[in-house]
């Protein structure tokens, strides 16, 4: 055998073996790496769509956030105004049923005044007319001078 044959035999053979290679092996595995670099780029393209929504998401939450506390600042300004509002009015009312209060006492007083004046004019012209009747010693009949009492009693 000559190194020349053999040689050729095996370059013959590696020829095959490589045409073989790029029918039947090389397209799976080409196929297999685009497969993987495809899937690669849409996994990037999903994390970087993932990372802007993801952005977008933080920043909805913030605004909504930022709005439940203005809500929140607005709902407790609105109670402190009705407390307020509640305190004024409790305030008013009790100064109103104060007054009421105060002039029913005032009212409650000057009748209580006037009964007195009455009843001690009743007295002075009953002292009067009994002093009157000692003075004279008649009787004066109380019917027939009632003007005449009722002049004291004014005067009185």
């Amino acid at each position: 055998m000559n190194i020349n044959s053999t040689l050729i035999g095996q370059a013959i053979a590696f020829a095959i073996f490589v045409m073989f290679c790029m029918k039947f092996v090389w397209p799976p595995l080409i196929g297999a790496i685009n497969d993987r670099q495809r899937k690669i780029a849409e996994g990037l393209n999903a994390a970087e769509k993932a990372k802007a929504d993801l952005a977008t998401a933080e920043r909805d939450v913030q605004q909504e956030l930022d709005l439940a506390k203005t809500k929140a600042a607005a709902l407790i300004e609105q109670a402190n105004k009705s407390a307020n509002q509640l305190v004024e009015d409790a305030k008013s009312q009790a100064q109103v049923e104060g007054e009421r209060i105060r002039q029913q006492a005032q009212a409650s007083i000057d009748q209580e005044i006037n009964q007195a004046r009455e009843s001690l004019r009743a007295q002075v012209a009953e002292l009067a007319v009994l002093g009157a009747e000692k003075i004279l010693q008649d009787k004066v009949d109380v019917q027939k001078h009632a003007s005449m009492l009722d002049q004291l009693a004014a005067k009185l």
